[in-house]
C-alpha cells in the first residue's frame, strides 16, 4: 500500500491505479484511530471495487469550540499498517494546510437533514463534514464510497449533498452505508470509546440495551414518547451524565415521527458519559 500526502502524489497514484480500462475505485473516508468498524468498510469496499483508497484526515472544520480536536487520537503508522493488512491500495493522508490552503473560503451546507439531532447539538458540524467529504470526492473521484451507518445522520447529509449537487463520482446511489459493527456487549464501535474509563465502559453497554428495550416497546404499541422517556431515564440511572437526544425519525428524511407508519423508521440517540459523547442508531419496525 502506498501512502501519499500531497495532491500531486495523490493524482499520480490514482492515475497508476486507473491504468487499466474499467478499473473501479472505492473510497473509505476516515479520521483515523481505526477499529474493526473501519476495517469492515475496507473489506466491503474490496468486494465491490478493484482498488480501495482510504483517507485519514482529522478534519478541524467539523469540531466545534470545546470539542476534542486536540485530544482526538492520531496514530497514522498503526492505522496504515491495518489498512495495508486489509488490502487497501492507497492511503490519502493530507495535512491540514493541504486540505485547507491559505485563503480557503468555501463552506458546503446541507439544510434539512443536518438541522436537528447532532446538527442542533453541534452547530456547524455537518457543514464541516459536507465540505471535507465533497473535497475528498473531488480529489479521488471514486466510483463508490463506503460509510458506516453508526453515523446515520452524517450518511444522510452526504447522500443529500451528492444528490443535490448531481455528483457523478460517486453518484448518490454508489454511496454505500455499512451496518454498525458492535462490541460483544452491543456497544457500537467508535474511536471515542477509548476515552472511557473501565467503569464508564461497563456502564456504556446500557446504551444499546436501553435502545433495544425502547424499540421493543414501540413495536409493541407503546407511545414512542413514553418509550423514549423511559430510555433516557434508564441511561441516566446507568451512569450517563446526560442525553442530548433520543428520537424516532423517518429513516430517509430524518423528520421526527410520532408513531410508526409505513415509512422506514430509525431510533437515534446521543448521550454523554463523563466527558465522552456516544451516538448510536437502530432500525425500528423492520421484520
Amino acid at each position: 500500500m502506498q501512502t501519499v500526502n500531497t495532491l500531486h502524489m495523490l493524482r499520480t497514484a490514482l492515475a497508476q491505479l486507473r491504468a487499466s480500462p474499467g478499473t473501479r475505485i472505492a473510497l473509505v473516508p476516515t479520521m483515523g484511530a481505526l477499529h474493526e468498524g473501519h476495517l469492515t468498510l475496507v473489506r466491503e469496499a474490496r468486494k465491490a471495487a478493484d482498488h480501495v483508497v482510504a483517507s485519514i484526515f482529522v478534519n478541524p472544520r467539523q469540531f466545534g469550540p470545546n470539542e476534542d480536536l486536540d485530544a482526538y487520537p492520531r496514530q497514522l503508522a498503526e492505522d496504515a499498517a491495518m489498512l495495508a493488512a486489509q488490502g487497501a491500495a492507497l492511503l490519502w493522508a493530507p495535512r491540514v494546510e493541504v486540505m485547507y490552503p491559505a485563503g480557503f473560503a468555501t463552506n458546503v451546507s446541507v439544510a434539512g437533514v443536518s438541522d436537528g439531532l447532532c446538527g442542533a447539538a453541534r452547530p456547524g458540524h455537518f457543514d464541516g463534514v459536507a465540505t471535507v467529504v465533497l473535497k475528498l470526492f473531488n480529489q479521488v473521484a471514486p466510483d463508490m464510497a463506503f460509510f458506516g451507518e453508526k453515523d446515520f445522520q452524517q450518511l444522510a447529509v452526504i447522500r443529500a449533498m451528492a444528490r443535490d449537487l448531481d455528483l457523478a463520482r460517486p453518484h448518490v446511489d454508489a454511496i454505500i452505508g455499512v451496518p454498525t459493527v458492535r462490541e460483544a456487549d452491543g456497544l457500537a464501535m467508535s474511536s471515542r470509546n477509548r476515552y472511557l474509563s473501565g467503569e464508564q465502559r461497563a456502564a456504556a453497554a446500557a446504551l444499546p440495551h436501553a435502545m433495544r428495550k425502547a424499540i421493543a416497546a414501540i413495536e409493541g404499541g407503546t407511545d414512542p414518547r413514553a418509550a423514549l422517556s423511559g430510555l433516557e431515564a434508564e441511561l441516566v440511572a446507568a451512569g450517563f451524565t446526560s442525553v442530548d437526544y433520543a428520537a424516532l425519525v423517518d429513516s430517509r428524511s430524518l423528520a421526527p415521527l410520532q408513531a410508526l407508519g409505513s415509512a422506514p423508521a430509525r431510533l437515534l440517540v446521543a448521550a454523554r458519559i463523563g466527558g465522552t459523547r456516544l451516538i448510536d442508531n437502530m432500525a425500528v419496525g423492520e421484520a
